[in-house]
């Protein structure tokens, strides 16, 4: 699954790439006491994006699931089977915004609609953009939120799989 991360603005908005060393995933607790990571391998992105006019940002990301690894690879045939990500049929997860929030200093809350397993919920990323101390050309971004794999018809309990999972976006975006 590719990653696309697509920040547009209507004026003086400059293009971005998600660079390939950007780590994109989650982490999930199982059995209550392991914390299972998985990164999207995959990862394509475009974002345009005036820190002027942030109201008008949007986003869009598009992450391949085949592509996951995990940090427990016991785990992989089971997260990526029916009961969860059912990779067979669904080969995407897909983000796109409906809202920033300039929360001052970097900081946005980016809200938008999570679409996973063919189900669409409304999600909110804390997001921070600062420009790169060593290079005008990268932003440095982070960015996180959680929600509830049972909102998106994961509801099997499969070894203890915990509900909330953990979603994370942490790297830099290069200006095209």
């Amino acid at each position: 699954m590719a990653i696309c991360l697509a920040l547009t603005s209507q004026s003086f908005a400059r293009s971005w790439t998600l660079t390939p060393k950007s780590d994109v995933g989650f982490e999930i607790k199982s059995m209550g006491l392991t914390v299972v990571k998985a990164k999207f391998n995959q990862v394509q992105s475009t974002m345009q994006f005036d820190a002027k006019a942030p109201q008008n940002a949007s986003t869009h990301l598009v992450m391949d699931v085949e592509s996951l690894s995990f940090s427990k690879p016991l785990f992989k045939h089971m997260i990526l089977g029916e009961d969860l990500f059912y990779v067979e049929k669904y080969k995407t997860v897909i983000f796109k915004s409906i809202q920033f929030k300039d929360l001052g200093n970097g900081k946005y809350n980016v809200l938008g609609h999570l679409t996973l397993r063919g189900v669409t919920k409304p999600v909110i990323f804390e997001t921070t953009f600062k420009p790169s101390m060593s290079n005008a050309n990268l932003l440095d971004v982070q960015a996180s939120a959680v929600i509830n794999r049972r909102d998106f018809g994961m509801k099997k309990g499969i070894a203890g799989v915990g509900d909330k999972v953990n979603l994370h976006l942490s790297g830099q975006c290069e200006m095209n």
